[in-house]
């Protein structure tokens, strides 16, 4: 699979894109609301993916009527997640490989996450992969999360490609619907949180791999 052909800059999701990690985050939504003695309701995930991490504490804050400030919120998120980063999620499949491809090609890479600052920047140094990207950036730093093209605008601007000759690599659907609305090519990647949308994600990218693995045959 030529997925490279005639592009001059890659661009990655985090979560369950680069790291095995959609699986910890429902976890640590039933704990957090368990402490408000809140229920977790089954469609909490589908209504927050996509949305940046303090997009997401604006709709936890508004729509559960907690008590606690934004920066609370999203502080007492870093420190629950922080150690399962450090000790519970690997490296997806084929991702370094495929890191040391790209770099052998000279094709710059960034990284493109609703994540925080403090967790993407744990889980790339952790994983001593800070030095493949150009560009690092968070849905934090723009006006709108996914699926607005925001955050792979911003990244392509940094690499200073534009972004017609980017490729986004995505595992949910409203990651795939950033990268298209930002007028790049999407690569989905099979995550098992979202396997029951794995259809819709196949529709809406230009390829689909089960693993990074695939790209290096």
């Amino acid at each position: 699979m030529d997925i490279l052909k005639d592009i001059d800059a890659v661009i990655f999701d985090l979560d369950g894109t680069l790291v095995d990690s959609m699986w910890m985050w429902e976890s640590i939504d039933i704990e957090y609301l368990a402490r408000f003695n809140i229920d977790f309701p089954s469609d909490l995930q589908e209504s927050i993916e996509g949305m940046s991490f303090s997009e997401t504490a604006l709709y936890f804050k508004e729509r559960f009527n907690l008590p606690d400030s934004l920066d609370q919120i999203k502080s007492d998120w870093n420190k629950m997640a922080w150690d399962k980063y450090l000790h519970e999620v690997p490296l997806k499949e084929g991702v370094r490989e495929f890191l040391d491809c790209l770099k052998s090609k000279n094709i710059p890479a960034g990284i493109a996450t609703s994540n925080s600052r403090e967790l993407v920047e744990l889980v790339t140094d952790k994983h001593n992969i800070s030095d493949y990207f150009l560009s690092i950036r968070t849905s934090c730093e723009v006006e709108k999360g996914k699926p607005s093209p925001d955050i792979y605008l911003l990244v392509a601007k940094d690499l200073m490609i534009e972004p017609k000759r980017c490729l986004v690599f995505e595992d949910v659907i409203q990651g795939a619907m950033a990268g298209r609305n930002a007028g790049m090519k999407v690569c989905g990647v099979y995550d098992k949180f979202s396997e029951d949308k794995k259809e819709q994600i196949i529709r809406l990218t230009n390829y689909y791999v089960r693993s990074m693995k695939e790209l290096l045959l």
